[in-house]
């Protein structure tokens, strides 16, 4: 398995020094904050050529959500996810990771009642889809809808939530990512749902059942690590998780060390 991470809290901030030190703690990839990679886009191409570690993807960095309520947010989201895919392409990325929304709304908390139908929930998550899938096709990239759990996010929440805008718009540079930590609680069966949908798979994010470090929870990862293994998954697993230990470099290293070994 490839195995990147996110930034943590205790890498270097200079962003040589962050290649390098993610490169020796054994990871595979950066994925990289879309506007430290845009705003810093010639340290970033000579960190990678220094250190020989790719950017494998963007998450976050924009302001304004492909499904945002705000309909000017959304159009700015999608102008600052284009250059994010813009910069993608010029370090040899492969795409970014999009949700519909991240603590913008929820059903399970008051005030309970959307301030839009879920046919405009719908329309604004697949005219922003559209939009970025000629965006991707233009940059040779990707774009990962990643579905939330159903606290963060209302309206996408699965595997099959994400592949129904993929194949209602027909889009043919939209993939799926599968969160562990998301999954978890939406998902009847991670593997199950890992293979249903495993011709649109296209990017994992790990995070053991609190969203700490893998092996510090419940998750069996091994079991749904075999299941990508038989399904053929070649993409990369990266880290997106906080870190409960007195010394969170060396919890990190030894998680890194665990999932190595399944």
């Amino acid at each position: 398995m490839k195995i990147g991470t996110q930034n943590q809290a205790f890498f270097p901030e200079n962003i040589k020094e962050k290649f390098a030190f993610i490169k020796n703690m054994g990871f595979d990839g950066f994925e990289i904050d879309g506007k430290l990679l845009v705003n810093h886009l010639e340290e970033v191409k000579q960190a990678i050529a220094e250190t020989g570690l790719p950017v494998i993807t963007a998450c976050g960095g924009y302001d304004g959500w492909i499904g945002d309520f705000i309909e000017e947010r959304r159009l700015n989201g999608l102008a600052q996810i284009e250059k994010i895919l813009e910069a993608l392409s010029a370090v040899g990325g492969k795409g970014i990771i999009v949700p519909a929304a991240w603590g913008m709304f929820t059903y399970r908390l008051p005030p309970m009642t959307s301030p839009r139908s879920k046919e405009g929930d719908s329309k604004a998550i697949s005219d922003s889809l559209c939009y970025l899938d000629k965006v991707a096709a233009r940059t040779g990239t990707t774009v990962y809808l990643e579905p939330l759990n159903r606290y963060q996010d209302h309206m996408i929440n699965t595997l099959a939530d994400a592949r129904r805008y993929i194949e209602e718009n027909q889009l043919k540079h939209v993939k799926i990512i599968g969160d562990f930590y998301h999954m978890n609680i939406e998902e009847d069966d991670l593997s199950a749902a890992f293979h249903q949908h495993r011709d649109l798979l296209g990017h994992v994010h790990i995070a053991d059942n609190h969203r700490y470090q893998p092996g510090s929870g419940s998750i069996d990862f091994k079991t749904h690590f075999d299941q990508l293994r038989r399904d053929g998954y070649d993409g990369y697993i990266v880290y997106e998780c906080r870190i409960r230990a007195e010394d969170p470099a060396a919890a990190y290293q030894q998680s890194l060390k665990h999932l190595r070994t399944l």
